[in-house]
């Protein structure tokens, strides 16, 4: 999730599958796909990029928009007299018109945009603790449930912003390091995407988030946008290239439309959700010269129960005759994930987000209790390649989330005992292609196109349930400003 470090890449976004949104529809799904294309072109009239490679000074977090603004924004010299003290607040604000245009179980188009209000503090400059920190985020959510649910039923990610419309607390913590610090404990209010299961060149993307093998198998998607739960956090850098995290967190934050609305449902009750990770780095300095990458392996561990997806307790399959209906259960589940950032071309000069980079993100599960058993993204970014625009950025990625082999059985043995036909459950993918054009300092416009492959995993349509809902594209223009 975007964490203020540079506001205009946001990721290890999460939405929930069980929000709703009223439809604001055009006359036709070609005349609104037309006025966001439209849209999208009017922005490369923009004024030229404004180079804002300057260190944050005054409390101004690098890049925003208050540096383009009369005395940057702070006219009463309020923001920098609370910098003085070790306060530093950001705002960013995400709206974006998307538009479905074909597929799906609908087209049409909506309005959606998320504030996000984040407060740290440096204690040991306000209040001389050495070492010690704090943070906290909420977010305003609204008009953010459509593309997904309404448009969809996909189980991938199609924007992340998309939340339950809501105004919710997300992180509350303190930091301590110690050991020169090398080493540090989070403690209080955590999200687990703010720090794991990260591909950093990925962040551009609207589609980028909480990988869907953990979103579709952890009770409620887990702790993560727009979610968070109590946890500990412990990391240890090694030396500037390795580094150790472990995490450990309530494992169910409890569904967001109905359970913890505002955020301030401080669940502590719940089987805990257990994560690792290990990261290595290089060649990251702004001076070297060597193509830089970020190489992470890690895994995860939750010890709640989780059902069989396809037998019950005598070994009959859900969908036999004779079964109870009632699936056995396991104890806890677990997976695994490995994540690439490689830059393969690295400008002269240029830093380790400059040039031409690849990523991807590849993770799997156990079948058995797991909807997802597999999951793999991946995508390429070029930054600072179109002349005279410096800070723009083009890429292409995809996603894809491989239903289980157990519940790909139960699809199978439902229409054996039931005799009625219907699709089976295979995958998911969706492909993105993105432009993200600097505006100002802080100001980012960004046309979007994305082709949703079996969306839900290929599930039945709800109008004619024998078909499988149809694969759509999906059209739109995202606007990102921080202050």
């Amino acid at each position: 999730m975007q964490k203020f470090v540079n506001p205009n890449e946001s990721g290890g976004i999460r939405p929930s599958s069980a929000t709703k949104l009223q439809l604001h529809n055009c006359n036709s799904a070609c005349t609104q796909a037309k006025r966001i294309l439209l849209a999208a072109a009017l922005f490369f009239t923009a004024s030229p990029v404004v180079d804002a490679s300057a260190e944050p000074s005054d409390g101004i977090p690098v890049p925003s928009i208050a540096t383009s603004l009369p005395d940057n924004g702070d006219p009463a010299g309020i923001r920098k007299w609370l910098s003085e003290r070790g306060v530093t607040y950001g705002v960013v604000y995400t709206g974006e018109a998307l538009g479905n245009v074909s597929g799906g179980i609908r087209q049409g188009a909506l309005y959606g945009g998320k504030l996000e209000v984040s407060v740290s503090a440096n204690l040991e400059k306000l209040i001389g603790w050495q070492g010690l920190s704090f943070f906290s985020n909420a977010f305003q959510i609204h008009r953010t449930s459509g593309p997904r649910d309404e448009h969809f039923t996909s189980m991938i990610t199609i924007s992340n912003i998309e939340a339950f419309p809501s105004t919710r607390l997300s992180e509350l913590w303190f930091e301590q390091k110690f050991f020169d610090d090398r080493f540090s404990i989070r403690l209080g209010q955590l999200t687990t995407d703010a720090e794991f299961f990260i591909s950093d060149y990925s962040r551009m993307f609207i589609s980028s988030d909480w990988p869907t093998i953990m979103g579709a198998n952890i009770p409620s998607g887990g702790p993560a946008y727009p979610l968070a739960t109590p946890g500990i956090r412990w990391k240890f850098d090694a030396n500037a290239n390795w580094s150790m995290l472990l995490g450990l967190y309530n494992g169910d934050p409890g569904n967001q439309a109905t359970v913890n609305r505002t955020g301030t449902n401080f669940r502590i009750n719940d089987p805990p959700l257990l994560m690792g990770e290990i990261q290595h780095r290089y060649n990251q300095e702004k001076d070297s010269r060597g193509l830089a990458g970020i190489v992470r392996l890690g895994g995860w561990h939750h010890f709640g129960k989780f059902d069989d997806l396809r037998f019950d307790h005598a070994g009959y399959s859900l969908a036999h005759p004779l079964s109870n209906g009632t699936a056995r259960q396991f104890r806890g589940t677990s997976g695994v994930y490995g994540i690439v950032d490689q830059q393969i071309y690295r400008p002269e000069g240029g830093g380790p987000d400059s040039g031409i980079s690849v990523f991807s993100r590849i993770s799997g599960a156990p079948s058995d209790r797991n909807l997802v058993n597999f999951f793999l993204d991946g995508g390429v970014v070029f930054a600072g390649m179109v002349p005279h625009r410096p800070d723009d950025k083009f890429g292409a990625s995809f996603i894809y989330a491989s239903i289980s082999d157990w519940a790909r059985a139960l699809d199978r043995d439902l229409i054996a005992f039931s005799s009625v036909a219907q699709p089976i459950r295979a995958f998911e993918m969706t492909i993105e292609l993105s432009y993200q054009a600097q505006i100002k300092p802080g100001w980012t416009m960004q046309p979007v196109f994305q082709y949703i492959v079996h969306p839900g995993g290929h599930v039945p349509d709800p109008v004619s349930p024998s078909l499988a809902i149809k694969s759509g594209a999906l059209v739109g223009l995202r606007s990102t400003v921080a202050f």
